[in-house]
């Protein structure tokens, strides 16, 4: 991950763990996960406070989360601890065994990726899917030219042909932009099954 926003993660991680806590639930992004996902093992990347390892979980998805920062990982222990919360960056997800998952979700991760980090990071993320496998892919639409927010936080601009290329020849069972209903941001979502 982009280290500025990492270190914007990890010292203010409890306020950041609030805000997403008090959110609404993500219907729309729930509705597409119990439409595409399979019964098995499912991973988190990017887990944040672990607010949908705690819903995967309890939809029947035994589920664990990854984050690379220390301060949202130590919220979602404390939130959860009966939940498994992991330490791993992307693009190397180091720790992960490849074929290990059956479902894989990463919500708004990737942008704020390095550009040169961002094929490798998708390809990564199939890499530890099983045969079969799902992925849920979304990031924040930035247009033009990569921006950061107040506090730091690297919003990669990138198209999403980038991504789609990195997903070749996987299998693109859902390709749209949609303003989340959470943040109220333009974002984009790939849903692809391994091959």
């Amino acid at each position: 991950m982009d280290p500025k926003t990492l270190a914007s993660y990890d010292s203010a991680a409890a306020a950041y763990a609030h805000d997403w806590h008090a959110q609404p639930p993500p219907a729309d992004m729930h509705a597409l996960i119990k439409c595409f996902f399979k019964a098995g093992a499912t991973a988190d990347i990017g887990c944040g406070s672990g607010r949908d390892v705690a819903w995967l979980a309890g939809q029947g998805f035994p589920a664990v989360g990854y984050d690379p920062s220390d301060g949202l990982l130590a919220q979602a222990r404390a939130r959860y601890p009966a939940l498994n919360f992991e330490c791993a960056a992307l693009p190397e997800l180091a720790g992960i065994s490849d074929d290990s998952f059956d479902n894989v979700l990463c919500e708004t991760v990737i942008m704020h990726l390095a550009h040169a980090d961002i094929v490798p990071s998708v390809r990564r993320l199939m890499a530890i899917l099983n045969a079969d496998g799902i992925l849920y892919l979304s990031w924040r639409v930035t247009k033009d030219s990569d921006q950061r927010d107040a506090a730091g936080r690297l919003y990669a601009a990138f198209e999403r042909d980038l991504v789609l290329r990195a997903l070749a020849p996987d299998t693109i069972l859902l390709n749209e932009e949609v303003i989340s209903a959470s943040s109220g941001k333009a974002i984009h979502r790939v849903i692809a099954r391994k091959r």
